[in-house]
């Protein structure tokens, strides 16, 4: 555990003392996004973070492929390079996207290609954990794993609305993910895990970006970080969950044999529902998926009356309720988990509605007020009108 986290401190450090030096560059090369009618803040502010993340990780890979404990996961399998050439393609992408705002159909094009790109150099869903192996054809275990790595990608992407959201959200689904594939790498004969490896990485970059990202925010990650925040997290999944047996993780004490798919999903469970509903809403209105609006979670937090560091910590909230809530599965009883959870969702509801209560009660209050008033005045002029 200790070399996860020191793992963990090398690339959140990279990451932190490099992020000044990718604004300046941003600014120098024109990666400043314009202020438009869906964004927040209020002033152009440089973009193209995901750079400086994508350094941070690949030091941090780097760094592990020479340790003692971790570099017969480079030696072992080719898997873990091909993670890394997919997050340089991917980050790349997000930097044209940055710099020249690309049509999100191109965009999109180029997710799909680098996906593939992935899954056919090895990076795949070879079987499904639902009680009994279910092994895929290579065509469609290049397929569902293309439209995991994509859904996953843009999921991020749609929620990166505000300083440090979605940064917060892939970290904390991190954590727990990298809690899981640690407790099952130790029933392994060696405890070195590249699903825990890839997670500890990835929340470094996390940490150290959030340090100059939160509110105000001195730079954005841009699509070059969302889109490699989302790609990371979906393959630290599959990696994982891609070849696991149930039968060899002791399922009948700790592991139900349905977390290897629920965890992952649940994870990253807030972007994809907001990614849902924005699809389904825009689509409503016969417009296209990637129509921009205002009306993504963290708008609506906003529109409640939530300031944005208040709005991102209670998301933030939200995000480690139903990862922890549903790691906690494997150490607790389950009524115990779900009277915890019960309690921590009407803590949060409170939390989440209480900007809206603070300003909705007193008006309610003036308007019950007004309305008594017009009665007595009504019942003084009927009162006055019977006298006559």
């Amino acid at each position: 555990m200790r070399i996860y986290l020191f793992i963990a401190a090398i690339a959140g450090g990279i990451t932190w003392l490099i992020t000044p030096l990718i604004r300046h560059l941003a600014i120098q090369i024109g990666a400043v996004g314009k202020v438009r009618a869906r964004d927040v803040h209020t002033i152009p502010t440089p973009r193209m973070g995901g750079l400086g993340m994508l350094l941070g990780f690949l030091g941090a890979m780097f760094f592990a492929s020479r340790l003692p404990f971790t570099d017969n996961l480079f030696r072992s399998s080719h898997q873990a390079w091909v993670v890394m050439a997919g997050a340089v393609m991917i980050c790349l992408l997000g930097m044209a996207d940055d710099l020249w705002d690309l049509d999100w159909m191109l965009k999109m094009a180029g997710q799909l290609l680098i996906a593939v790109f992935v899954a056919w150099g090895g990076l795949q869903i070879i079987s499904l954990p639902l009680g009994s192996l279910v092994t895929a054809s290579p065509s469609i275990s290049i397929t569902i794993t293309a439209f995991l790595i994509v859904a996953s990608i843009n999921a991020v992407n749609f929620v990166d609305g505000l300083d440090g959201l979605a940064s917060g959200i892939v970290a904390i689904g991190g954590i727990a993910f990298a809690i899981y594939s640690y407790i099952i790498a130790r029933s392994s004969p060696s405890y070195a895990s590249m699903a825990t490896l890839i997670d500890v990485a990835m929340i470094g970059i996390c940490v150290g970006f959030i340090l100059h990202n939160w509110h105000p925010a001195k730079l954005f990650m841009g699509d070059s970080g969302s889109m490699l925040l989302g790609y990371l997290i979906t393959c630290a999944s599959i990696v994982m969950t891609g070849r696991l047996d149930p039968a060899t993780i002791h399922a009948s004490i700790y592991l139900p044999v349905f977390m290897p798919i629920l965890l992952p999903i649940l994870v990253l469970f807030l972007p994809v529902l907001d990614m849902c509903m924005a699809i389904v809403r825009r689509l409503a209105k016969g417009q296209s998926p990637m129509h921009p609006d205002r009306m993504h979670l963290h708008h609506r937090m906003l529109k409640i009356g939530h300031s944005v560091q208040g709005a991102v910590l209670t998301l933030w909230g939200w995000a480690a309720l139903i990862a922890f809530g549903s790691l906690m599965i494997l150490f607790f009883r389950a009524r115990y988990v779900a009277i915890g959870m019960a309690i921590a969702t009407v803590i949060l509801t409170i939390i989440t509605m209480y900007p809206y209560l603070k300003h909705r009660i007193p008006e309610i209050r003036e308007e019950n007020a007004e309305i008594e008033q017009r009665a007595k005045h009504l019942r003084g002029n009927n009162g006055n009108s019977g006298n006559k």
